[in-house]
């Protein structure tokens, strides 16, 4: 298995090989970097544990998503540390050393698309691809002070991926400006299935309360109020679901986890394959969910998103802060992260359960570190989240 190599631990430490890329192209002369869960030809897909890398014979293609970027002009750089079979939230997978989040070196960088968000915000790459099934394109990229989209489920190819929860996983990227981002987004997503405006935002007054504390609130509102004189003040509700925020949040962790074992399990239960802290556990939790559970909780998913879909209507959106706060510091205990870890994905879960499209714009900051602000639009709605947030960037750098 490789190690990592460079001064942000971003980039798995794999012999260099040609990659083949278009010479022109609207990406031409920009980095590319790939988390280590897509195929890259003539590398081996590890997806973050030993003994899969090793089991791993070289791709003999890359995945269609990332080799279109590639065609379009992007050079590629190498492939970047994930989160063992990314399954984690933070980027501290036990057989690498650490990414380091330039934008908050004390502080984790954010998982399962660690390396790829530390390369970005270490200026080591212009885009880098992850992947978002409970959050990890929007909390890395909230933690490093990135823009990250998670896309409408199912709207871009994960062909050539590890699946990690199928009905959760979407493709992702990174990048540190809007106009690389748009690019990369114009490249992928075409046009909008969704052709309504978004011009009616909205708020949910428990979602606005999973912010960690005092200084993260006002710095919420901070956000809230620069994207306001952009575009409107949010309408208010107290609650639009019949579920409570609790009951999503064990929805998203039952039904992803029963996937996850569904996935992997076969492989995990054929010998030791050396799981580290948590992921493990996470594993074995998926192993616990049985049938009519599963059943019970897809019909509360799908009561869900019929509620969601109604609330934002055809020109809806959701602001929301994309996680609790800046991210964890790396010295936090166990316990600090699971709770952290909680209060996150009572956030993040909404659009995986629903399927629906979220950016997380790097607005803010709370004790010198990232913190991001959310859009959340109906399906289908990528392009027309990714317009919005350059207008609110572009009214940002202006403020």
């Amino acid at each position: 298995m490789p190690g990592t190599h460079g001064p942000l631990n971003a980039f798995l430490d794999l012999r260099q090989m040609p990659v083949a890329n278009a010479e022109l192209g609207p990406l031409a002369g920009l980095r590319l970097a790939v988390k280590d869960i897509y195929d890259v030809a003539g590398y081996r897909t590890g997806c973050g544990n030993p003994r899969k890398f090793a089991q791993a014979h070289a791709a003999s293609q890359t995945a269609g998503a990332v080799q279109m970027i590639l065609d379009a002009g992007a050079r590629f750089v190498g492939k970047t540390q994930t989160d063992e079979l990314a399954f984690s939230l933070f980027g501290q997978n036990s057989h690498f050393a650490f990414p380091v989040n330039a934008a908050a070196p004390d502080r984790v960088t954010g998982g399962s698309s660690s390396g790829s968000a530390a390369a970005v915000a270490g200026g080591l790459a212009d885009i880098a691809v992850g992947s978002d099934t409970g959050g990890s394109i929007r909390a890395p990229a909230s933690f490093c002070g990135l823009i990250g989209l998670r896309t409408s489920h199912g709207r871009i190819s994960l062909d050539g991926a590890m699946k990690l929860a199928p009905s959760f996983d979407t493709f992702g990227w990174f990048a540190d400006d809007i106009e690389t981002y748009k690019a990369v987004g114009k490249l992928l997503l075409g046009s909008d299935r969704h052709r309504h405006p978004l011009n009616s935002p909205l708020s949910i007054r428990w979602l606005d309360a999973f912010v960690s504390g005092p200084a993260e609130a006002a710095e919420y509102a901070r956000m809230k109020t620069l994207a306001a004189g952009v575009v409107g003040a949010p309408a208010e509700t107290e609650y639009a679901f019949a579920s409570f925020p609790d009951d999503l949040y064990w929805c998203f962790r039952r039904l992803q986890a029963f996937e996850a074992w569904q996935v992997h399990g076969g492989w995990i239960s054929a010998g030791d394959q050396g799981l580290g802290p948590g992921i493990d556990e996470r594993f074995g939790f998926g192993r616990t969910i049985d049938a009519g559970m599963v059943a019970a909780e897809t019909e509360r998913r799908l009561a869900f998103r019929s509620e969601l879909g109604a609330l934002l209507g055809n020109d809806g959106f959701l602001v929301l802060p994309t996680v609790p706060g800046a991210a964890p510091l790396k010295t936090s205990t166990p316990q600090q992260f699971q709770a952290y870890r909680e209060r996150a994905l009572h956030l993040l879960c909404l659009a995986g359960l629903s399927g629906f499209p979220q950016i997380t714009l790097p607005l803010g900051s709370v004790d010198g570190a990232p913190f991001g602000l959310s859009l959340l639009g109906p399906s289908g709605s990528d392009v027309a989240l990714i317009r919005l947030g350059r207008r609110i960037l572009d009214a940002a750098r202006k403020a």
